[in-house]
Parts: structure tokens; sequence; C-alpha cells
């Protein structure tokens, strides 16, 4: 098992870590800053640093097995570190904080969008949210709007966690259609930006909206009689 620092504290940078394993997919480490690609949002990038002053660059970090289980995927041609290496993590935090504002802009876009989320990925530079909407017609400059002024409230963002009964006690905490949350492990995940949105997620995001930055939808696509595609991009 892994120690996910990421999830108690998107904010940590680097942390030192033993190397428990190598092989054809990747490394693994005791405790690890790295997020795994999950979630719709995509895998930290950055290097792990050496006692006698070298470096491997990560290239990708994914799942391993178990619930907790994470491998940093090295630069091709990369010399594996041996088991007992010692290491300093460090993810690349400019491309992880683009990620942490677009990830939390996306919750914001569910709590003003009605209908079921089918589909969505967080990016750098823009992210998307697909909608099954019924009946509804949604407007680029109206949900740019209504966006930017949930950011200028400076909402706080906070994580916690309830028990597998609690959630299933209340359905309408899950709002994506393709993706649940996982459950059997005795708890999950939730993101609560108070007063806004509650739902479970396991990715990382800013300490409150207003450190997203003004936003922008970007395009509105329709992708089938009921599914839309929302586009939204840092300002």
């Amino acid at each position: 098992m892994t120690e996910l620092i990421f999830r108690e504290d998107a904010y940590d940078r680097e942390c030192a870590a033993t190397v428990v394993g190598a092989d054809a997919r990747g490394i693994r480490l005791d405790r690890t800053v790295f997020y795994p690609t999950g979630g719709g949002q995509p895998g930290d990038t950055g290097t792990l640093r050496l006692a006698d002053g070298g470096s491997i660059a990560i290239v990708d970090t994914i799942k391993g097995d178990g619930p907790d289980g994470v491998i940093h995927v090295p630069a091709a041609g990369s010399v594996l570190p041996e088991a007992g290496t010692a290491v300093v993590a460090a993810i690349d935090w400019d491309r992880r904080h683009r990620h942490m504002r677009m990830h939390t802009a996306m919750h914001l876009l569910c709590a003003i969008v009605p209908g079921a989320v089918t589909g969505g990925q967080v990016g750098a530079e823009k992210s998307r949210l697909d909608f099954d909407i019924p009946g509804e017609s949604v407007d680029k400059a109206a949900l740019t709007e209504k966006l930017n002024a949930l950011i200028a409230a400076d909402h706080p963002v906070r994580p916690r966690w309830i028990d597998d009964a609690e959630l299933a006690a209340r359905p309408e905490l899950v709002r994506t259609m393709s993706v649940k949350p996982p459950t059997g492990h005795g708890r999950v995940r939730l993101l609560d930006i108070a007063g806004v949105d509650l739902q479970p997620c396991g990715g990382t995001h800013v300490r409150s909206t207003g450190e997203i930055g003004r936003v922008e939808v970007t395009k509105i696509e329709n992708k089938g009689r009921q599914n839309r595609r929302i586009i939204i991009a840092l300002a």
C-alpha cells in the first residue's frame, strides 16, 4: 500500500520516499505526491531525485494494484532503481496546479448545469464535461457569467469522507452516469464546495474557488439527442 500524500494535501509538491519495486510498468514507492490518472484527471509528471545527484524523469503516473497502488512511469530508456533506493519525488507543480484549478471549475460547472454527467476530461489548457440535458438549452455567455460569479465568491473547497452506507442512502450525490465512485473499502471521499456542490471525487483541487481565476465557456457541442459537451478554458 502506498501512502497517498496528495489525497490529504494536494499542495505538497515533493516528498522523501523509498522505492519498493520497479518493473516494465514503472516504479512503485512507499509514499508519493504523484496523482495517478483517474476520474478524468491526467496523471502527474515530474522527477524522482536520487541521492547521488541523478534523477529519473516521470512522464506519467497510473494506478497500480489495489485501491492505493500507484505506478510512476519513467521516461523511455531510464535505468530502473532497485528496491530500497531513497528518492525525492517531485511533481511538475505548474501543470498539477492548472489541473487543480480546472478540476475545481468543473465541479462548479456541475452545479449550474442540469442533468447527469456522461463523461469528462481535465486538461491543463482546456477541459470538458458531457451532460445529459433532456429538453434543455445551454448558453455559453450565461454559463461563463455564472461560473465566474461562483469563482469570485471565493467559496471554501474541502475534501471530506463518508462511509459506504451513507453514500448508498444518498444516491443524489453521484452525478456521473458512466463512472461510479469506488465502494467496498469502507469509506468514500467527497469534495465539498461550501453551499455549491457536494459529490464523490478523488482528484486534486484548490482550497477556494477564487484560486481558479477567470474561466470561459469556449464551446458547446451537440453529441447526441440529449448529450451536450461543454468545453471550458482558463482565461
